[in-house]
């Protein structure tokens, strides 16, 4: 009798738990609507929630006018803030998790500096990776630097007797090495070039538009049911590699199928917006801190927290001067800095415990 109501009990407190974090999904997809909509009411000429609201249900709702600024220019730009939070908070998620480490992400593994070298090379001196791309050169030379610095991330692992520690001390030396690099870019540059490769770097929603929001929500839509599909799998890795294989898991295929994702979404929202720092740290962080470490509920929160904080950024650079846009990643560094610290103090607190 005994052991059936301590079955009973635990029963009862995972359902309760399931149900909590269902509450929690809710909840932070609520304010994520919520804050999409003051981001597409926010800018030059402010209207009520309730015109933007029925201008996003019916576009001639209130005249060709709004229809324009609505659809035309704000809609693409938070929309692009959702999609590439999310894009960012995953791919920290994934790489925080096969890494066993809370501080991978994009930004801390080199990612980004390597996607502003490519950058600077098409800024500077005209070059390309690939050839006949036209105006796209810019976005291009990013992706492709970015996805070449992870599948280097990608070939270190398969080094026999690399661990997870060795693969941030990898990624700490291909951001100070992409970083020197893109020094060395802005010595060669003039003003103009200078200016271009530092706006680049601040990060922008600016350059949003419909076919790249269209390659960001097929990537989401592919990744997180791929990952989903992994949730135990990755669940049991968070226990540490000898629990998971003791479990049947492979960590090597596993850690390979994962970057390979985490590798074509960071580079893809790196490529889109330019460097915006910390939102994959920031989004997996505060999704742990409330539900813990199951992939099935902190996968998708972490998707929605990052979606939710870049899209509250985008808000906040278009409110903190009248008629002035701030770059995303100076709010987003601002953000994401006291969060790093405070993760590193943690860390440290529990291994002095």
């Amino acid at each position: 009798m005994a052991m059936m109501s301590d079955t009973s009990e635990m029963r009862t407190s995972y359902t309760a738990q399931t149900t909590r974090r269902y509450f929690v999904l809710a909840v932070t997809a609520g304010l994520l609507l919520f804050s999409f909509i003051v981001d597409v009411s926010t800018g030059p000429g402010k209207y009520p929630l309730s015109t933007v609201v029925e201008t996003l249900l019916n576009p001639m709702a209130h005249g060709v006018q709004i229809k324009v600024i609505i659809w035309d220019y704000r809609l693409p730009i938070a929309v692009t803030a959702v999609i590439v939070g999310a894009i960012l908070a995953v791919a920290g998620a994934q790489m925080q998790t096969i890494l066993n480490n809370p501080l991978a992400e994009p930004f801390t593994l080199g990612v980004s500096s390597a996607a502003s070298f490519g950058a600077s090379l098409a800024i500077v001196l005209g070059w390309s990776v690939l050839p006949m791309v036209g105006s796209l050169v810019v976005t291009l030379n990013a992706f492709m630097f970015a996805l070449l610095t992870c599948g280097f991330i990608l070939f270190a692992t398969r080094l026999k007797g690399v661990g997870s520690e060795t693969m941030i001390l990898f990624g700490i030396a291909i951001f100070f090495t992409f970083s020197a690099l893109l020094a060395l870019m802005q010595y060669m540059a003039s003003e103009d070039q200078i200016a271009r490769i530092v706006f680049w770097m601040m990060g922008s929603l600016g350059r949003a538009s419909w076919e790249k929001i269209a390659i960001g929500a097929a990537l989401l839509t592919l990744a997180i049911p791929f990952g989903l599909m992994r949730s135990w799998q990755m669940t049991a890795l968070r226990m540490g590699e000898a629990t998971a294989q003791s479990m049947g898991v492979d960590v090597a295929r596993l850690r390979i199928e994962m970057l390979i994702v985490v590798s074509i979404l960071a580079a893809t929202a790196v490529a889109f917006v330019g460097t915006v720092g910390f939102i994959g740290l920031v989004g997996p962080h505060i999704a742990r801190m409330i539900v813990g470490e199951d992939q099935r509920f902190f996968l998708p929160l972490s998707a929605m927290i990052g979606a939710l904080v870049l899209s509250l950024t985008s808000i906040i650079s278009k409110s903190i001067s009248p008629g002035v846009i701030y770059p995303i990643g100076i709010i987003t560094a601002l953000i994401g800095v006291p969060v790093f610290v405070s993760i590193i103090l943690s860390t440290r607190h529990r291994s002095l415990s």
